[in-house]
């Protein structure tokens, strides 16, 4: 198989949607020598700010000389973004090594009737991959829920559970308390848990690690103080439970400083257990760290920012933030949801503070109609593009340069925009 059969071949699986459970990627694993059981693994879950605590822990790890591999999805432009070590995608060659590898054994599966998931097999890859270039640390983030997700085979060394708000109903369940004790089921036995969760939330945590016999810190406003800020950058104080740490980052959002809060405590667990992380790297680590498709700018005059909020709390975080740090004539917003988010409140939030609303989809298959959501959009200038790359095209003809163009709702939609506008 060369790569391009490599990668179709796995798309392939994605007919088979999400079906939650550990059965197949214990079998797949075993199969595979159990790889995972191979690496000294960073777990991190929960609803919003996963990607961003995988990035600044990898960029501060990585600093120190050891080998950092990080997984993560989905991929906004090519599916080598889902596999990094030291921040570099991996190989389109070493893809093929390692479907060749996995392939019989999903086509064994297959003829017994027990065919895996696209996540399923991507995650076995992960820790395969990992594996045979013998990382030192690998950063897991878990892709749906927690405690049926296929990450959830691995034994941590750590545990991060980012915050916790309403998101999948449909799988996870209706109530905040159902979520919680999802997300709260990759704390595994002795094992430190830090969480930025609240409330019901945080108390189902408390709960589980208590069981656990697992440590658990607790991230809250009191744990970061904001100190200044730009559009692209934001200054905060750190309040560690060993120190306090002035970081600068190069990304905007008034969500980060619960993200370095998060890095920050994880850091400090470490280095108590004996993995040697020097301050200086915290600092320059912190401040290299970039994250394509999340509060990025790609150009000024007009502004183009994408971000991938894609539930009520991220949407919410961009609002807020867009409201207290940027300054603009007129908000153009770019927006596809996909069908199973709570699309009409996300809608409501963010054209709330919108001057045109341009409605348009992705190309994944539960992207939302916007034809069909255009007349429960409040805004006096809504326009419905059926391609991203049209809706881009409109934004920036009717946008001035004093204007802000805000492309957001998926990461799927701000991947395809992203795609876009670098040939263009």
């Amino acid at each position: 198989m060369n790569y391009k059969e490599s990668i179709n071949w796995l798309y392939s699986f994605e007919k088979f949607g999400i079906k939650l459970g550990l059965e197949r990627i214990t079998y797949i694993c075993k199969k595979l020598d159990n790889p995972h059981k191979k690496l000294k693994i960073i777990h991190v879950g929960g609803t919003n700010g996963k990607g961003s605590v995988c990035k600044f822990l990898q960029s501060i790890l990585t600093l120190n000389g050891y080998c950092i591999g990080v997984y993560t999805s989905p991929h906004l432009i090519k599916f080598s973004e889902r596999f990094t070590i030291d921040n570099k995608e991996i190989s389109d060659s070493d893809i093929v090594l390692i479907v060749k590898k996995i392939k019989p054994i999903i086509d064994e599966m297959i003829k017994k009737k027990n065919t895996p998931t696209f996540f399923e097999i991507v995650t076995a890859m992960a820790f395969e991959y990992f594996k045979e270039k013998e990382v030192d640390y690998a950063i897991i983030e878990v892709g749906l829920g927690g405690r049926f997700d296929a990450t959830n085979v691995v034994d941590p060394i750590a545990t991060v559970i980012t915050n916790i708000s309403l998101e999948h109903q449909d799988r996870l369940g209706d109530k905040i308390e159902d979520i919680a004790f999802e997300k709260a089921g990759i704390i595994k036995e002795g094992i430190p848990v830090i969480t930025a969760a609240s409330g019901k939330a945080l108390d189902i945590i408390k709960k589980r690690a208590d069981e656990k016999k697992s440590s658990i810190t607790i991230i809250d406003k009191h744990s970061y103080i904001i100190q200044s800020g730009g559009v692209d950058w934001q200054e905060y104080l750190i309040i560690g439970s060993l120190m306090e740490y002035y970081l600068k980052i190069n990304i905007a959002g008034n969500f980060q400083g619960e993200n370095l809060a998060l890095t920050i405590a994880t850091i400090e667990i470490l280095q108590i257990n004996g993995i040697y992380i020097s301050d200086e790297s915290i600092t320059e680590g912190i401040e290299k760290t970039k994250y394509p498709g999340r509060m990025e700018i790609i150009s000024f005059e007009p502004i183009i920012l994408l971000d991938g909020a894609h539930n009520i709390e991220g949407i919410k975080s961009l609002k807020d933030t867009i409201k207290d740090n940027f300054i603009f004539e007129k908000l153009i917003l770019v927006i596809g949801i996909l069908s199973d988010k709570n699309v009409l409140q996300m809608l409501d939030i963010i054209t709330y503070i919108s001057d045109t609303v341009i409605l348009t989809k992705s190309k994944n298959k539960r992207a939302s109609d916007p034809h069909k959501l255009k007349e429960q959009v409040d805004c006096k200038n809504v326009i419905v593009k059926d391609e991203i790359p049209e809706a881009v095209n409109y934004a920036k003809k009717i946008a001035s340069k004093q204007d802000l163009i805000l492309i957001t709702g998926s990461l799927f939609t701000v991947g395809e925009a992203k795609e876009h506008l670098q040939k263009s």
